[in-house]
């Protein structure tokens, strides 16, 4: 009995646009949640400098936080990326490359907003305690956000992808 016929088969039936269809669709609900999470921690980034307490901040916190407010909206940038780009060539018979870019786009939006978490972790951990704990504790947060965001996946599309 053929593979297809006891319903082994593996992959779809779709033609190369279908399949662009079908990843943009997954793509922009990926990029949803990234999205969200990115702009609400933006928001509030950019409402520090206008509280009293940040006059008083060292030199150092200060440029942490520019930094963080930077790599912030590069972060917003990246991810909303995708939806311009979706925009402008939309209808332009060009979705398979729009997919491919805006996948890329999506990678270093979350590579920013790893940035951004990590930066903005630093700069309120210093603020808070003060102690000298707080590098390896932002090490450490780093290291499970490269786990979950990376590590997994790229472990999970090695171990489980069809050669």
């Amino acid at each position: 009995m053929p593979e297809e016929a006891a319903g082994r088969r593996r992959g779809r039936d779709e033609t190369e646009e279908e399949r662009a269809d079908r990843r943009w669709g997954e793509l922009i609900q990926e990029v949803r949640v990234a999205q969200t999470g990115v702009q609400i921690l933006f928001g509030f980034l950019l409402t520090v400098v206008f509280q009293p307490k940040y006059e008083h901040l060292s030199h150092t916190n200060q440029v942490i936080y520019i930094v963080t407010v930077v790599l912030g909206a590069s972060a917003t940038g990246a991810l909303i990326g995708p939806v311009s780009l979706h925009r402008l060539v939309s209808g332009r018979r060009v979705k398979p490359q729009a997919v491919r870019w805006a996948s890329r786009l999506t990678f270093v939006g979350l590579v920013l907003l790893l940035a951004t978490m990590a930066s903005a972790l630093l700069l309120v951990l210093r603020v808070a305690t003060h102690g000298g704990f707080v590098p390896w504790l932002v090490a450490t947060v780093v290291a499970w956000y490269l786990l979950c965001w990376f590590a997994l996946p790229l472990w999970t599309r090695h171990h489980h992808t069809s050669r």
